[in-house]
């Protein structure tokens, strides 16, 4: 008879850990209006704590977690500022006593959907670039590592980046933006696989036009309708739909997935 040594565990062998949605802490940017406003919601209709990180929408920070007393709470966080991300998942891994398992980016910088006001190829300069990427690349990644330390520890965190269909179906060539979603869909895929072995999901959802928000809110009528017959669905996506599929990323239901990307937009794109 040979001895053998005894198995070691590795992380193929570990159950993964599945935390309900009531149970996580949640972190939000742009969580106070708009498509925020909506995933915000739907975490606290679940029963999650959720920090509802604003940046010049305090008021509608407020009033939102007064909605949901003990589990709503108001944060400052400005993706534009490195040192506000970071303190922001502080803040609310103090507030709810518990780290941070689940972050949210969706923040949107200064943009406007509006086809007919924004640069042309030959318009466009670094600066509009660098604005985008400040705030769709460079926020997300202050706001991941600021969590990854307390996801490691618990073995369990779910990352959900709000992206574009536009990536996939650049129909009106909003440079700036579209590229900055491109180099996040390209870091979700990439963390997914850096992070998995610690517990952590890095997925991104991607919508369309949403009737309506505020970025939404200077397209034409006429786009919408445009849009709502390209669909199968025959509609435009609502905020409150984009974010069911944000939930579902961050549910014990995917908890075998990572790094995807979903498009929720009726049906408009493929793939």
């Amino acid at each position: 008879m040979t001895d053998t040594a005894p198995h070691e565990p590795t992380v193929a062998d570990r159950e993964p850990i599945a935390i309900g949605l009531a149970d996580q802490i949640v972190v939000i940017s742009g969580g106070s209006r708009g498509l925020g406003a909506a995933i915000s919601r739907a975490f606290l209709d679940q029963g999650a704590r959720v920090a509802i990180g604003y940046h010049r929408s305090r008021d509608a920070a407020d009033t939102l977690a007064a909605e949901y007393p003990g589990r709503g709470f108001a944060v400052p966080l400005d993706v534009t500022a490195s040192d506000q991300v970071r303190q922001s998942v502080d803040v609310a891994a103090e507030h709810f006593g518990e780290p941070v398992t689940t972050v949210v980016n969706n923040a949107l910088v200064d943009f406007a959907f509006d086809g007919d006001a924004r640069p042309k190829a030959p318009e466009l300069d670094p600066a509009r670039l660098a604005s985008q990427f400040t705030g769709s690349v460079y926020g997300p990644l202050g706001l991941i590592q600021a969590a990854i330390p307390g996801m490691a520890g618990r073995g369990f965190g779910r990352i959900v980046n709000i992206g574009s269909n536009l990536v996939q179906h650049p129909v009106v060539p909003y440079h700036d933006y579209t590229a900055a979603k491109a180099a996040l869909l390209a870091l979700t895929r990439t963390f997914a696989h850096d992070l998995g072995p610690s517990g952590i999901t890095v997925n991104m959802v991607s919508g369309g036009l949403l009737r309506t928000t505020d970025a939404s809110a200077a397209t034409p009528e006429a786009v919408f309708d445009a849009i709502a017959d390209g669909t199968p669905l025959g509609r435009v996506t609502t905020p409150t739909e984009l974010a069911d599929a944000v939930l579902f990323f961050a549910s014990p239901w995917a908890r075998a997935v990572t790094g995807q990307n979903l498009i929720v937009d009726g049906g408009l794109v493929k793939g």
